[in-house]
């Protein structure tokens, strides 16, 4: 919940932000939404709304908060020579760590941006100064409670990698292996930069605020759903900031993939990690573009990454969120290559129920049924209105045929989904979140494995994966599974069932049985009602003192004027009630 402290404590960010903004030709958003920046003499007083349903207070107009003529006339120069979507991810750029992880976080969500503010948003990089040595050695004693030096058998000054939320250094661990030895091992540290939390926290409030009424005042916005993309980024970033989430993920996808040791997660060393210090294998490889330059059959990579990212989703339900080639390392050897994944902290998950109807969706796919795929991304999606089926699966179907037309391996999977997604939002069909980081996990692995086998048949390679995963669910093994369960269900039940039976008859008989009814258009009714009311009764103080005044012959004016003010009223009043009349709720 945000408090009206933390909104006038953070007056100045916010007025940052807004002055961004409006430097990049977003200033009618700032006026509309109350952020400040109204041409007007400066003034010293912050008033107050409520924004939603009360949970958050936002400080809307930000006392002085002026913006210069030559701010205003960058933005109306910039709205002439770029994009939108080009001037949003500048926007998201100039304001730092927090918003450029918001910007590549909702870059997933192709449901309900447009594509072209997509492919903006993927240009997003951490482009962030490497923390000071010092400052990261203090960090690590400090969450570990130990020396640098006992931790470590030696720790490297420069850093490997640098980002928005931690920094990356190379070091040496002495660690004790289950046969009793004690070796030294190559490991990767990763240590949160120092005060990056309260950064991203006082950015999270202003977001929720922000999100609440730009959604209230400016309602064509409300298509993007701004609080949801807030909400999606606040759990996003709230697990990225706690490094033991990262750790439990990297051990949860190693016992997934224990059978299956072509892919490698790195190892978690917990007795020196904690909530900002996390400690790993280091992984010894070439990035993907390299893997073929040094003797790596590309089609195969390409066909074996693919493979990964279906068990983990389809079979597992729990899978890398960001499998992006700078998170992908091939090891081994030309001749038993191993593909390592890292950088784990944001993961996605699928429920046993929409994990079947995905599978559902691809076979659908992987068999041309165009109507299949319709009927299969409607269980998937949550209708939020009427949906006319008739009209919604003969818009699915013909999205589909788009695509499943073509030779299978001419199909882009990525693609397809995409144009789904947004032919079911148009019918109202909100789409799981999930179900957009499984797309985007596909999409991003396709790309990769296009980038080292240009004629990669993806759906050639994925069927065989989602018909293996058809047969299992209906497997002697799978359905005697379910019917257990189903026949303990109805057991339950059964049981259940007299007691409270019993209980309905028992306040029947003690006349404590009560029926409810709600008449939608009770509400109605009673303000039309309440408004006939009022009107009436002022109409007949009116009428009454105006024709007291004429009868008696004094002020006969002001008589005259209540009753012409009375006919108003009711002329009013009766052309309102009409227009009114035939609106339903």
């Amino acid at each position: 919940m945000i408090g009206v402290v933390s909104a006038f404590r953070d007056l100045g960010r916010l007025r940052e932000i807004s002055t961004v903004l409006v430097r990049h030709g977003f200033g009618e958003i700032v006026t509309r939404a109350g952020f400040g920046g109204r041409h007007r003499a400066p003034r010293t007083d912050t008033a107050l709304a409520t924004v939603g349903d009360g949970s958050a207070e936002l400080a809307l107009e930000a006392g002085g908060d002026e913006f210069s003529d030559s701010e205003r006339q960058r933005g109306e120069e910039e709205k002439k020579r770029i994009s939108t979507s080009e001037r949003l991810r500048l926007v998201l750029q100039d304001l730092g760590p927090s918003f450029i992880k918001l910007g590549q976080i909702i870059s997933t969500r192709g449901d309900i941006l447009p594509a072209e503010l997509i492919t903006e948003l993927k240009k997003l990089q951490d482009d962030v100064p490497a923390v000071p040595f010092a400052d990261i050695k203090a960090a690590i004693e400090e969450s570990l409670s130990a020396p640098l030096d006992q931790l470590f058998v030696s720790f490297d000054e420069k850093p490997l990698a640098t980002a928005s939320i931690g920094q990356v250094h190379r070091a040496v661990l002495a660690t004790t292996e289950p046969d009793g030895e004690t070796r030294n091992v190559d490991v990767v540290v990763k240590v949160q930069r120092p005060g990056v939390g309260a950064t991203v926290t006082r950015d999270l409030e202003l977001l929720h605020i922000m999100a609440a009424a730009v959604e209230r005042a400016i309602p064509e916005t409300r298509i993007y759903s701004p609080i949801g993309l807030v909400q999606q980024f606040d759990r996003s970033i709230t697990n990225e900031l706690n490094y033991t989430v990262e750790a439990d993920n990297a051990e949860r996808f190693a016992q997934n993939f224990a059978s299956k040791p072509i892919a490698r997660f790195p190892r978690v060393y917990k007795q020196v990690s904690s909530k900002h210090v996390l400690v790993l294998e280091y992984f010894e490889g070439r990035k993907v573009d390299r893997a073929v330059a040094d003797g790596f059959d590309g089609k195969r990579i390409a066909k074996e990454a693919l493979a990964i990212v279906i068990k983990m989703a389809f079979e597992d339900g729990f899978f890398h969120a960001d499998p992006h080639p700078g998170n992908v390392i091939v090891m081994g050897t030309p001749e038993a290559p191993k593909i390592g994944l890292i950088d784990v902290g944001m993961v996605g998950r699928l429920s046993p129920e929409l994990r079947d109807y995905t599978v559902d969706l691809m076979v659908a796919a992987y068999r041309k049924d165009s109507y299949g795929v319709a009927d299969a991304l409607y269980k998937i999606g949550r209708p939020t209105k009427k949906v006319d089926m008739r009209e919604y699966r003969a818009e699915a179907a013909m999205l589909a045929e788009k695509y499943l037309g073509r030779p299978l391996k001419e199909i882009e999977m990525s693609a397809m989904i995409r144009d789904l997604v947004q032919g079911a939002m148009k019918y109202g069909i909100e789409i799981p979140t999930d179900f957009m980081l499984v797309g985007k996990a596909l999409m991003t692995i396709e790309g990769i494995g296009k980038q080292l086998d240009p004629d990669l048949d993806v759906f050639g390679i994925a069927g065989p994966h989602f018909i293996e995963i058809l047969r299992l669910r209906y497997s002697p093994q799978k359905l005697g599974s379910e019917l257990l369960r189903g026949v303990g269900q109805l057991s339950r039940a059964g049981y259940d069932m007299p007691m409270q039976v019993g209980e309905v008859l028992e306040d029947l008989r003690l006349g404590r049985l009560a029926l409810r009814t709600v008449d939608p258009e009770l509400p109605r009714a009673t303000d039309r009602l309440g408004r006939r009311i009022l009107t009436g009764a002022l109409l007949a103080s009116l009428v009454g003192s105006g024709t007291l005044l004429l009868s008696r012959g004094t002020h006969e004016g002001y008589g005259q004027a209540m009753l012409a003010i009375a006919a108003l009223i009711w002329l009013g009043h009766t052309v309102l009630d009409l227009w009114r009349g035939p609106k339903k709720q």
